[in-house]
């Protein structure tokens, strides 16, 4: 949806999500449990193993 619409994700996950909803909710727990963190970190890494193994 991001690269159709152009939006931004924060702005398009505030377009898609209902204020104290569900997917909010979930979104939250996400969070919490430092999830932001987690998918920075495994895509960091496989950007560099994917170096380590194209040399």
């Amino acid at each position: 949806m991001v690269l159709e619409t152009g939006m931004h994700p924060a702005l398009l996950k505030d377009a898609v999500t209902t204020p104290a909803g569900v997917t909010v909710d979930g979104l939250m727990e996400l969070e919490d449990g430092g999830i932001r963190v987690t998918l920075i970190k495994a895509v960091s890494r496989a950007t560099e193993k994917s170096k380590e193994i194209s040399r």
